[in-house]
C-alpha cells in the first residue's frame, strides 16, 4: 500500500464531501439553489432533493481544486476527485429518491461508497492507486464518516448524527 496516496485520497474525499457541509453551516440558505431545480422525475420524485445544492457542488469543486496542490498534486487531481465525489453523492440522492427515502435521510453503503469509489477510480492513474488501496481507502471512508458523522453533530456542524 502507498501510504502517501492513501493519505492524499482521504484528504482529497474528506474536503470534497465535506466542503458542502461547511459552506451549509456558514451560509445557511443563501446561495443553497437547489440543483435539480425543483425537476421531478418520471415518478413524480425529486431528481435530488433540496439539499443537494448548486453551492454545494461550487464549494466542494473550489475547496479541493484549490487544496491538491498543498498535497502535492495537480490541481487537475482535486477538480476531478471533487467532481466525480459529487457525481457519485448525486447518484446516491438519485437512488435514494427512487426508493422513497427523504433527502438527508440515512442509507447506509448507499451514503458512503459512491461519493468515495467513484473519485478513487476516476483519480487512481494520478494517485497510483491499486485495486487494495481503493478498497482501503473505501473502507476507511466508509468507517470515518459513520464515525465523523457523530462527532460533526455534537459540534452542530451536522443537522443529523449520521
Amino acid at each position: 500500500m502507498h501510504l502517501l496516496a492513501i493519505l492524499q485520497s482521504l484528504t482529497l474525499l474528506t474536503l470534497a464531501n465535506g466542503a458542502p457541509v461547511v459552506a451549509k453551516k456558514i451560509f445557511g440558505r443563501r446561495f443553497a439553489r437547489p440543483l435539480d431545480a425543483g425537476a421531478s422525475f418520471f415518478d413524480r420524485r425529486p431528481l435530488f432533493g433540496a439539499s443537494k445544492t448548486i453551492r454545494g457542488v461550487a464549494v466542494s469543486l473550489l475547496a479541493t481544486t484549490a487544496a491538491a496542490p498543498l498535497l502535492g498534486l495537480a490541481p487537475e487531481v482535486g477538480a476531478l476527485a471533487a467532481a466525480s465525489a459529487m457525481v457519485g453523492d448525486l447518484a446516491s440522492s438519485f437512488v435514494k429518491r427512487r426508493l422513497g427515502l427523504a433527502p438527508s435521510s440515512r442509507a447506509l453503503g448507499l451514503d458512503q461508497v459512491p461519493e468515495s469509489l467513484l473519485p478513487l477510480l476516476a483519480c487512481r492513474a494520478a494517485l497510483a492507486l491499486s485495486a487494495a488501496d481503493i478498497a482501503f481507502v473505501v473502507g476507511i471512508f466508509f468507517l470515518g464518516e459513520i464515525l465523523l458523522s457523530r462527532l460533526l453533530y455534537r459540534v452542530h456542524l451536522r443537522d443529523e448524527p449520521y
